[in-house]
């Protein structure tokens, strides 16, 4: 494989599809220029079907707009859509005991809360970034005050609500993970601006990544486990023995990247490519190709209704863990693995017709529904993957 043709391209295509493409579809049909933040409950052309607004997108979509400002062009109107965003959140997004609401009304007035505190994740990674696009440290500290309030959510029993009762008490893989990045992102900013903070941000992956290493990576399985006991223990039923790929895989290059960052610790870098390892054997569909959703370690069926399907986000969190694998080691496997992913991808989720991308097929790759966005799916996963690929990819060409 000529490597320096392959990464032009990838990072040619990552640009395009995301400049052309993705920002603006997203851009003219999600942005709502009245209330302020980001619809995302669009149909296949963009015609909006439901004005209720997720709060993870309105922290999603100011992060991706101020990282694609940050990293791909300084576009104004991307800067305005992350500052829309902001506004949005800081407005009417959080309930008077510090946690956000999980969907509220066009307007702003709440609907729902749930137990999870991602939301707040998005939110403190949105002004981080935004942060860095702005050069407003102020941004900064307000990102470092949110991720506080998770940590002291997650710390304060009873505050949330546990997933299972007493009888079966459990962590979950999710948070763990997510506070890896979350956590990342706002080092950066705080290193930006020499702020307070960046140490005991450090300390807070570490505690992650131990908890990845010691409980949920399951060597007997050659699995990243979803659900397991508090310390570690293997829950025999169906939700214990659940692996999810994209998650696994997504967690990966999180600490392939926090690797990097520590100038490539060895010890990091061979925990995420076994992660990766592991996760590619469960996930890759022999058949069909792509990614599917959910497996048993054990072998048995999976529940859930859609356990054999190909959603739009553990294709892109793939794209950028065999990218990140390709640069941490130079092995032409990964950068294989890449093209596999990529092509079976770019095969089957862009939408030529009428702008961005399928977000759910069938097991064969055919569309379950042709809706561009929802509660759940929105301007995230996508252009996230586009602007880590150009940035991978230039980063390792710069190298030779």
């Amino acid at each position: 494989m000529d490597t320096q043709k392959y990464l032009k391209a990838c990072m040619e295509q990552s640009r395009s599809e995301l400049v052309d493409n993705i920002l603006p579809f997203w851009m003219e049909h999600g942005l709502d220029r009245e209330n302020g933040g980001v619809y995302t409950c669009l149909d296949r052309d963009g015609t909006l079907m439901d004005s209720t607004k997720s709060v993870w997108f309105q922290g999603r979509f100011g992060f991706i707009a101020a990282f694609a400002y940050n990293n791909i062009e300084k576009r104004s109107e991307w800067l305005e859509a992350s500052k829309s965003c902001l506004e949005f959140i800081e407005a009417h997004c959080f309930d008077t005991d510090g946690h956000m609401f999980f969907e509220v009304m066009a307007d702003g007035t709440p609907l729902r809360k749930r137990r999870y505190v991602f939301s707040e994740g998005f939110a403190a990674i949105a002004h981080s970034e935004y942060a860095l696009a702005t050069e407003d440290a102020s941004h900064c500290r307000r990102a470092l005050e949110i991720f506080d309030s998770i940590i002291r959510m997650l710390n304060t029993p009873g505050f949330l609500e546990p997933k299972y009762l007493p009888a079966q008490e459990s962590r979950g893989h999710s948070i763990t993970m997510i506070l890896v990045n979350t956590a990342a992102r706002i080092r950066e900013a705080v290193l930006h601006f020499g702020l307070e903070g960046a140490e005991r941000l450090t300390a807070e992956i570490d505690r992650s990544i131990h908890a990845l290493r010691t409980y949920f990576m399951h060597p007997e399985f050659e699995a990243l486990l979803e659900c397991v006991g508090p310390a570690g223990e293997f829950i025999d039923n169906i939700n214990g023995r659940l692996i999810n790929p994209g998650h696994c895989i997504e967690t990966s290059w999180f600490i392939l990247e926090e690797s990097k960052f520590r100038n490539w610790d060895p010890s990091l870098m061979e925990m995420a490519l076994t992660i990766l390892r592991w996760s590619w054997k469960w996930g890759w569909d022999e058949i069909y190709g792509g990614i599917i959703n959910f497996r048993d370690c054990k072998g048995f069926p999976q529940q859930d209704y859609s356990q054999d399907m190909k959603f739009w986000w553990p294709q892109t969190e793939a794209m950028i863990a065999t990218l990140y694998a390709f640069e941490a080691t130079g092995d032409e496997q990964y950068l294989k693995m890449h093209q596999q992913i990529s092509e079976w991808t770019y095969g089957h989720l862009p939408d030529r017709d009428k702008g961005e991308w399928y977000g759910y097929l069938h097991r064969d790759g055919t569309v379950a529904q042709p809706a561009k966005g929802n509660i759940f799916k929105g301007p995230f996963h996508i252009p996230r993957m586009l602007i880590k690929s150009a940035m991978i990819c230039n980063e390792i060409m710069k190298k030779g």
